[in-house]
């Protein structure tokens, strides 16, 4: 927690100090993908079999650009060509901009980026799904 300056609110801070990387399989990217919260520390240490990118609100910039190209940034830093899997929760304009911009960078990456073709309805709701096996 961190204090602004001249005033007593508290902030909570999302920095990653460096140190060595972590591995997991499945990773939530905090706070629908947005930029203030993630970046390119966060990829070169955080490494992940699967990505799930969340948001869907352009005028608060979720999912942000700025979170994507940190990913390509980080996984660029990783000593392995591990296979990374990006999950988005929603269909929006900046995932399908990104995807075209950065589609060869990708592939030199290894990383792939599910577009969902399924749909699960539950109680009148439906909503895209996506079959992860660990």
């Amino acid at each position: 927690i961190s204090k602004g300056p001249g005033n007593n609110k508290s902030e909570k801070s999302t920095v990653v100090l460096p140190g060595p990387p972590v591995y997991l399989d499945l990773v939530y990217i905090p706070n629908h993908s947005n930029s203030k919260n993630v970046d390119v520390e966060f990829f070169r240490r955080v490494r992940s079999s699967y990505y799930v990118v969340s948001g869907n609100n352009s005028a608060a910039e979720e999912p942000s650009r700025a979170v994507l190209d940190s990913l390509l940034e980080g996984k660029a830093q990783w000593e392995s060509s591990m296979q990374v899997t990006l999950i988005p929760t929603h269909d929006s304009q900046v995932m399908r901009e990104w995807y075209q911009d950065t589609h060869e960078k990708h592939q030199d990456l290894n990383i792939m980026v599910l577009a969902s073709s399924s749909t699960v309805v539950m109680q009148d709701e439906s909503f895209p799904a996506c079959k992860i096996e660990l």
